[in-house]
């Protein structure tokens, strides 16, 4: 069996095409390339987990034995982290969420003048009816 290769987070920054696309998971690296079309969960999933440590992502999921058994035929080799590197990659590819802009606020004194303008001029025409 060829040896494996040891991967920085540089080298696998470098994969993340749809034709050359690798992922950490558990500290291992997978080339999941020619598995992007068959993925259960379509090749958005994999796009957005590209070049990175996907472990969380593909934790959070919850993956079968099948999906691990698929797993170990696309291995190519380890991750090698120093801790502080894993921690930079997240944090440059986490989305920022964006502020939710405040509601305007709506005058509703001038809703409440307009009402009782109106109220008082009926009351004059009701008035001058009777």
């Amino acid at each position: 069996m060829a040896e494996k290769k040891i991967f920085t987070f540089a080298d696998l920054s470098q994969h993340t095409g749809k034709d050359n696309l690798f992922l950490a998971i558990h500290g291992k690296v997978y080339d999941v390339s020619g598995f992007i079309d068959e993925h259960p969960g379509g090749e958005e999933v994999l796009l957005d987990e590209a070049g990175r440590d996907a472990t969380e992502s593909f934790e959070d999921v919850g993956h079968s034995d099948e999906a691990r058994e698929i797993m170990s035929k696309l291995f190519v080799g380890d991750l090698k982290t120093d801790g502080t590197e894993k921690t930079k990659a997240k944090s440059e590819s986490a989305s920022v969420p964006k502020p939710i802009p405040a509601p305007e606020p709506v005058d509703s004194s001038s809703k409440i003048q307009y009402v009782v303008a109106l109220a008082v001029v009926a009351g004059c025409v009701m008035w001058k009816l009777l």
